[in-house]
Order: C-alpha cells, then sequence, then structure tokens
C-alpha cells in the first residue's frame, strides 16, 4: 500500500509540475519528457531569424550547416541556434534521464534482459544445488544461525542457502551474482507465506539486509575512481565498508525490534564478532599492499570466488550424479530446467521494474528533483554545511531511485570537481553504500507478487538515511 501510494505520487506531481512549468512559460516544449533520451539537448526557445541577437543571426547566416554554438562553458552544456525552416530552435542543456516511452523501451533492452540471461544461468546453478543436496547441507550448517534472525523460518530451509549465496554475493561485489539468488530466497520464502498477499516478516528482514548493501569489494567504484585519475582508486574502500556495515547493522536493529528478536542470543552474537573480525581482518591485509597490489587483489578476489561458486557446484553435482538419476534427470537437463524457471521469473518482474522506472524518469526530467535537491541544499549550506559535501548530496537523493542516474552524478562529480576532491570521495562512499531502494523493491516483491510490502519500504528509506549521515561523518574523518 505505501509503495503504491509513494509510486502515484511521484506520478501525479512530475505531471502536475510538467503541466505547471509548460503553462507558466518555464518549458517551452514537454516532448523531452516524453520522447527525449538522456544527454540530448533541450529545446527552450524558438524565434524567427530577426529576432535572435544580430551577432548570432550573421553567425548563422554565415555556418556552413546554418548552426552556430555559443556560450561554451566548461561547467555548463553549450546553447546551439539551429536555423531550420524559417526559423530557429535555441537547445540549452541536456536532459538527465530517458523519457517516458524510451524508458519503456530500454527497461527491457537494457535491464530486463540481461538480467533474465544473469537469472537463467545462475537459476539453473541453484537447480543444481537443490538436487546435489548441497544447499541442503548448507542450509543445515547455517540454521542455528539463521533461526534467531528468521525466527519464523523453519530449520534447514532451503531459503536459507539462497539467503547466504545473496548476502555473500552483495558482500564480494557480485551484483550479477546477487539478484538471482535473491529471487529464489525470495520465492522460497515465499512458499511458507501464510498471506501470499503481504511480505513476510521473513521476507521484510532479508529485504532489508540486502538493501543495507553491505560491500567489502567495490569494484566499480574503484573502476569508476581509476578511470577519473585518482591518485589511489581504492582510499574510498575503507570508508565504503564502514559505512555500509553501520547500514546493515541499523537494519538489523530496527527490523529486529518490529519483529521482536532475541538479541542475546549467544550463536548471533558470535556470529556478528566473527564477520567484524573478518573485515578487519581483510582491511588489515589489504592497508598494507601497495596501490598496485590493492588494485590486483579487488579485482581478482571477487571473479575467483565467483568461479569457485560455479565450479563447485558442477563439480559437487558430478560427484553426487546418482541425486540426478533417482530423479529421473541428468545434470545439464536440471540445469536447463533451472534456467527456464530463471527466465519465466525475468518475465515476471518486467512490468513492476518498467512501471517504476517510468515513474522515476518522469520525475527526474520533470525538474521536480532538481528543484527539491536543490533547496536541501540550500538548507544544509545555510547551517554552514559544507559546500562540498552539498555538492555530493545528488547522488546521496537519486541512490535510492536510480542506480544509473546517481552514477551519472558520481562521475559528473568527479569530472567536475577532481577524483581526489571531498566532493567526489563522498559521492563514491553514497553510490557503494546502499541499493536503489525502489528499484530492489519492484524486483524482489514483483517476483512473488506481494502487493503490501509493510513496512519494508519505510525501513529502507531510513537506513538509506542513516548510510548518507554516516557517510559524511565517514568521509570528514578519513579525508
Amino acid at each position: 500500500m505505501v509503495l503504491s501510494r509513494f509510486w502515484l505520487a511521484i506520478f501525479v506531481s512530475s505531471i502536475a509540475f510538467v503541466l505547471f512549468s509548460l503553462f507558466v512559460g518555464n518549458s517551452y516544449t514537454i516532448d523531452n519528457v516524453l520522447n527525449g533520451k538522456k544527454d540530448d539537448p533541450i529545446l527552450i526557445s524558438e524565434k524567427y531569424l530577426e529576432q535572435v541577437p544580430k551577432f548570432v543571426m550573421d553567425s548563422i547566416k554565415n555556418a556552413p550547416q546554418q548552426t552556430m554554438i555559443i556560450n561554451r562553458d566548461s561547467l555548463n552544456a553549450d546553447t546551439t541556434y539551429v536555423y531550420k525552416a524559417k526559423t530557429v530552435k535555441i537547445y540549452s542543456g541536456v536532459q538527465k534521464s530517458d523519457g517516458l516511452l524510451p524508458t519503456c523501451k530500454n527497461s527491457l533492452l537494457d535491464l530486463i534482459i540481461p538480467l533474465i540471461a544473469y537469472l537463467a544461468f545462475f537459476c539453473g546453478l541453484m537447480e543444481l544445488l537443490i538436487i546435489s543436496g548441497a544447499s541442503g547441507k548448507l542450509a543445515k550448517v547455517l540454521s542455528p544461525v539463521f533461526v534467531k534472525v528468521f525466527p519464523s523460518i523453519p530449520k534447514n530451509h532451503p531459503s536459507i542457502s539462497y539467503m547466504t549465496l545473496n548476502f555473500a554475493a552483495n558482500f564480494l561485489g557480485l551484483d550479477s551474482a546477487a539478484t538471482p539468488f535473491g529471487l529464489k530466497a525470495m520465492e522460497s520464502l515465499q512458499e511458507i507465506n501464510p498471506d501470499k498477499d503481504k511480505a513476510s516478516d521473513a521476507q521484510i528482514m532479508f529485504m532489508c539486509l540486502h538493501a543495507s548493501g553491505l560491500t567489502l569489494i567495490a569494484t566499480s567504484i574503484i573502476g569508476y575512481r581509476a578511470a577519473a585519475g585518482a591518485s589511489n582508486p581504492a582510499d574510498v574502500m575503507l570508508p565504503c565498508i564502514i559505512t555500509s556495515f553501520i547500514g546493515t547493522i541499523a537494519a538489523f536493529l530496527i527490523v529486529g525490534v518490529k519483529q521482536k528478536i532475541n538479541f542475546k542470543s549467544a550463536s548471533l552474537v558470535a556470529v556478528l564478532m566473527a564477520l567484524i573480525a573478518g573485515i578487519i581482518g581483510m582491511l588489515m591485509y589489504v592497508n598494507q599492499l601497495d596501490l598496485i597490489g590493492k588494485n590486483y587483489f579487488t579485482t581478482n578476489l571477487s571473479a575467483l570466488i565467483l568461479i569457485g561458486i560455479i565450479a563447485f557446484t558442477l563439480i559437487f553435482s558430478f560427484l553426487h550424479e546418482k541425486k540426478f538419476s533417482e530423479a529421473k534427470t541428468t545434470v545439464f537437463d536440471a540445469f536447463v530446467v533451472g534456467a527456464n524457471n530463471g527466465v519465466k521469473t525475468g518475465v515476471t518482474i518486467f512490468p513492476y521494474v518498467m512501471g517504476m522506472l517510468v515513474a522515476i524518469s518522469l520525475f527526474r526530467n520533470s525538474g521536480l528533483f532538481e528543484i527539491i535537491s536543490e533547496w536541501i541544499a540550500f538548507f544544509f549550506s545555510n547551517m554552514g554545511v559544507n559546500k562540498q559535501i552539498t555538492d555530493a548530496l545528488p547522488v546521496a537523493m537519486l541512490r535510492p531511485f536510480s542506480s544509473a542516474g546517481s552514477r551519472g552524478f558520481l562521475i559528473d562529480s568527479m569530472n567536475t570537481f577532481g577524483a581526489d576532491s571531498l566532493t567526489a570521495r563522498l559521492s563514491s562512499i553514497f553510490q557503494c553504500s546502499a541499493e536503489s531502494t525502489f528499484y530492489v523493491i519492484a524486483v524482489y516483491f514483483g517476483s512473488v507478487n506481494i502487493k503490501n510490502t509493510r513496512y519494508a519500504l519505510g525501513t529502507m528509506l531510513l537506513v538509506d538515511l542513516i548510510c548518507v549521515i554516516t557517510a559524511i561523518f565517514v568521509a570528514t574523518w578519513f579525508f
């Protein structure tokens, strides 16, 4: 219900603002909101040739293609005058994201089709884990801990192994593997959900822990910083880990209090201490490496672990091939069945993803998002907050809505202020320490047709806010 109302609020407010801007003259056309593409110039006015400044008119007449670009500025988009059919079209600025109709198309081509491919492969592997008995063994080992965090899940339930793989993939920055494992976990949790239309306690806890984004190897962030010429691309790794870890603990405590979980459990405390010790040990090892060693380590660790998971699944399945015979199938046929289920899951979640992304596109292109972000930045600047921090806030604000959009702001901040500036580093921490909340909710709850997400959305947004505040303190402390 909350998600539905929020989605409607985004749509209605964005449409109202678009129409208001058109009628008061702040916008010349709204075609870009419907049909425009990201980074396309925006048409702001149209005049007769005689109405433009004389030097522009003379330059257009002398230009080979009757086009003139003025106001060249390294910080702002060029203003372009195009003379055609007796009128001069004036363009200024660029579109922040694809329009409504291109977003519909691109959500299928750029998101769903690649996601279906990942789902097909990893769901195929998970089918092998199920039939071979590997998932059952993993669930049995982890049950003592998981039953404390997820008391409504039966002991040794298969969802335990899927959630473990999802958390591990997120922890290592393996986004392509994390989503299939997570969707399989949601499907498994849905099987024991007494109310199929309403999110269960276990599903909410899983979603909030997943969305908190605990990450050890921020591979993509390091790559962006290296491409932008950062002196030490991996120097944000420790702040990212600290911020995302605090976000994960906050998510666990908030949901745990709501669900009345026993925090005094010895096994729960032991696992938490082991996790903290593991993170500290990894950081101590990485910090003693030189720059090349850090880059080599962060580049290869995640890939090696993913290859290890694939190799283990195939070898374990081969060694337990008898179980496949008992199930009247083969290893390859079981993989194909699992892959086919992954494709079906991808098709199921497409409408949810498309609906959410279209709303976000409209919100950004309407100009409403920029006005809100500017007012927030103005508010914080008047409170005496460092301008380098307020310049990074657009990344934090857009991150819950769109990973691609916030990534664009991140890259822009590195290009504008420098990769080693506080703004760029803080933007990097914002980008890696949280999830795209609305996208995640649409994908995960949509995959099992959950209509009532209860308090999941509110908790996830609160955790996002905690991560933002933590990131600011951590970044100013480190840099």
